[in-house]
């Protein structure tokens, strides 16, 4: 089976209908792991597609993420960035390349809140990748 055919089914049971622009948009998620931002999507697939625009993808990347499809990424102040990799995991950011990298999660354990439901967490840490620290 095809990663589009894949694609195609993970949209409709999500209740999503497929389309090219949206397929497109999942497959650049889940094949590239760069924590891309909507610029860098619209960057690399304005040309193949070009009906497709950064309304669209950021309507898309929202409604992926309310179904669970893409995790949304908070760590840069001037950028939303986002992730298909939804398992559980913590992100580090250097703060000289700017590059994000998945780190495992940390075994935390969530604080017991009768009042509340914890729906979702985000573990960032901030600082300098090696390959930055070594280039000094």
């Amino acid at each position: 089976m095809s990663s589009n055919q894949e694609n195609s089914i993970k949209l409709l049971e999500h209740g999503i209908k497929p389309s090219v622009q949206r397929l497109a948009i999942l497959e650049y998620i889940n094949t590239h792991r760069t924590h891309p931002t909507v610029d860098e999507i619209f960057n690399n697939l304005s040309e193949a597609i070009p009906t497709l625009s950064k309304t669209t993808i950021y309507n898309t990347l929202s409604m992926f993420a309310d179904d669970g499809l893409v995790n949304v990424i908070n760590i840069d102040e001037k950028n939303v960035h986002y992730d298909g990799y939804t398992t559980p995991h913590a992100h580090f950011r250097c703060v000289r390349c700017h590059q994000i990298f998945d780190l495992p999660n940390p075994e935390l354990e969530p604080p017991i809140l009768d009042q509340f439901e914890i729906l979702e967490t985000h573990i960032y840490y901030k600082g300098i990748c090696n390959k930055c620290k070594n280039n000094n």
